[in-house]
Formats: C-alpha cells, sequence, structure tokens
C-alpha cells in the first residue's frame, strides 16, 4: 500500500480511481482500458501540477518519504547485484547505520559507502534510524583508504537525519571521528562523488561528504541542522518548522545556487518514491558521467581542486 503525503491528497484521490477501476475489470469482466488510459494521463499531470511548486518544507517531507529508496537500493542498482559488503571498523564494532564495500558499475570497479534508514519499524531500529555512530564513520574512512590502496574511485550516499547524539557516541569520539573523515576524504588520491539522496544533516551528512563533486537529488535537503531542531532553538518550539525550511536555504535549488553543491540529479515526476527504478537509473548515469572525468584527472591536482573547492565556500569579499 503506498503512502501518501498530505499535499499529495490529489494525487492519492486518482490512485484510488485508478484501483477501484482494477477492482471492477477483475470482478465483473468489464473492459476499463480507455477509463484506465485517461486516469493514468490525470495521474501523470497531478503528479506534474503537485511537484511543480513544493514549498521548502514539503521537499524536507518528500525526502524523508518511507517509499524512498535508501542508499542499498542505489547501490544494487549501480552494481548490478555484485555489490560485496565489508563490515566493521577494526576497534569497536560494525555500525549497521553505514554500510559499504566494493562493486562492480559497468565493469569498474568502485567502493561505495552509505548511510543506511530502514524500510520497516524493525530495520529502523537495526540501522539505528540511519544515524552512524562513531564506530560508523570510523569504518567508511577504513574502506575509503582500502579504495585508496587498490586505486578505485570511492562513492558515498548521504541519507541521514545526523550522526547518533547519544553520550556513548560521545564516549567513543564522536567529533574525532567525524573530524578525521573531513581531513583524510580532503586528501585522499582517489576520485570521490558524494550524492545526497535524501536527508543531509550537520555532520552526520559531513562525515562522508567532502568529494570531488558533491551531488543533490533534486527533492533532498542538506543543512547544518534540520528545520524542526531550527524551530525549536529559535521559537521554542516545532511550529514554525516551515519558516525554518524556508530560512535555510536548504533546497537543492538553493544549495547550487550558492556554490555549495556541484549539481542536482532530477527525480522522476513524483519523487524518487513514485518510481525507484528511474531514480536509480538517474543516478547512475550522472554518477558515471563525473567519474568518467575525474579518472583522467592527475590525482595531485584533483586533491588540490577538492582542497581548494572547500576553501572557497563562505568566503566574503568586501568591496569599496
Amino acid at each position: 500500500m503506498s503512502t501518501f503525503l498530505e499535499f499529495e491528497n490529489p494525487i492519492q484521490l486518482v490512485v484510488e480511481q485508478i484501483a477501484k477501476l482494477d477492482e471492477l475489470a477483475a470482478s465483473g469482466g468489464v473492459d476499463v482500458a480507455g477509463a484506465r488510459k485517461d486516469l493514468e494521463t490525470k495521474l501523470a499531470d497531478t503528479r506534474k501540477e503537485v511537484y511543480a511548486k513544493l514549498s521548502p518544507w514539503q521537499r524536507v517531507q518528500v525526502s524523508r518519504h518511507p517509499d524512498r529508496p535508501y542508499s542499498l537500493q542505489y547501490i544494487d542498482h549501480m552494481s548490478g547485484g555484485t555489490f560485496v559488503e565489508l563490515h566493521g571498523d577494526r576497534t569497536v564494532k560494525d555500525d549497521k547505520a553505514m554500510v559499504g564495500g566494493f562493486g562492480l558499475m559497468d565493469g569498474r570497479t568502485v567502493m561505495f559507502i552509505g548511510q543506511q534508514k530502514g524500510v520497516n519499524t524493525k530495520m529502523r531500529q537495526y540501522r539505528n534510524f540511519g544515524m552512524p555512530n562513531p564506530e560508523g564513520y570510523r569504518k567508511a574512512l577504513r574502506l575509503m583508504k582500502l579504495a585508496e590502496k587498490f586505486n578505485k574511485p570511492v562513492v558515498t550516499l548521504i541519507d541521514t537525519p545526523g550522526a547518533f547524539p547519544g553520550l556513548e557516541a560521545e564516549e567513543r569520539g564522536q567529533g574525532e571521528a567525524i573530524a578525521r573523515n573531513l581531513l583524510e576524504m580532503s586528501q585522499l588520491k582517489v576520485p570521490i562523488i558524494c550524492v545526497i539522496i535524501g536527508e543531509g544533516a550537520s555532520g552526520g551528512a559531513l562525515g562522508i561528504g567532502v568529494g570531488d563533486k558533491v551531488l543533490m537529488l533534486e527533492n533532498s535537503w542538506y543543512s547544518v541542522i534540520s528545520p524542526e531542531n531550527c524551530s525549536t532553538i529559535l521559537w521554542r518550539t516545532w511550529d514554525y518548522k516551515e519558516q525554518a525550511a524556508e530560512a535555510l536555504k536548504l533546497t537543492a535549488k538553493d544549495m547550487s545556487k550558492n556554490g555549495l553543491v556541484d549539481g542536482v540529479v532530477p527525480e522522476p515526476v513524483g519523487g524518487a518514491h513514485a518510481n525507484p527504478g528511474e531514480a536509480c537509473k538517474l543516478v547512475k548515469d550522472e554518477v558515471k558521467k563525473h567519474l568518467d572525468r575525474l579518472v583522467k584527472l592527475d590525482p595531485q591536482k584533483r586533491v588540490d581542486a577538492r582542497i581548494a573547492k572547500f576553501c572557497k565556500m563562505g568566503v566574503v569579499k568586501k568591496t569599496k
């Protein structure tokens, strides 16, 4: 059963009409092909109309849609089922919120690393709702260094509400683990492509977000804080989350305009959850395009350009 967000009510009504037609055809043997085709056209038009005018807060809601594809689904598509997951940080344990391993993408070996949420309640608990602990970031770094050893490019998929904020995470060095990743990723000798596929919150996203190319899906968001938490800090209530989302400029369009990401990957009409297969294909095509260019560059020049790109962010020039 599909899940619909509040603003998707017009879409839901058409979907329900199609379902009733299918029931009628199945039970009464009635030919509904013509009517169904008309409704499918109406559904496509309705999706296009609704998604053409989304507010920043609505895009945040889409990024959290439970039917939206998560990292493992993208990895499976990009690797054609060749993905071999590697486990553990060799220090504490295996963090299930961070997945990674080698896979073949059209004949090229790639190290895939991603933050994984869960497709149901049990799996969300197992994956800690996509919030990595320090060992998750240390596992990611171990895998990146392994990729560098064998001269294989790295593709990271970002989808997290933030690094896990629990006491035990702080005791094991959450801040240090993320900071270490920022330092090491900036100097990694192999190509790195980072793709924000859903939520990109704070240091939790940055911990695997330093790359030669940082891309965002059309309905993802990337910010130092979530709209709800921003609203709580400023107004002591979640009631102003929509205003906070607008002020944070966290959408893919805003991030691209401000030069904080290198490109926006379009999503199927109606969002990635409306057509996960097409969404995975679009991401793969974009990753391949950038990888083909990056692998041809001299490693040191690639590293220098990566560092220069991040150093330019937030720089203000005063004019007389």
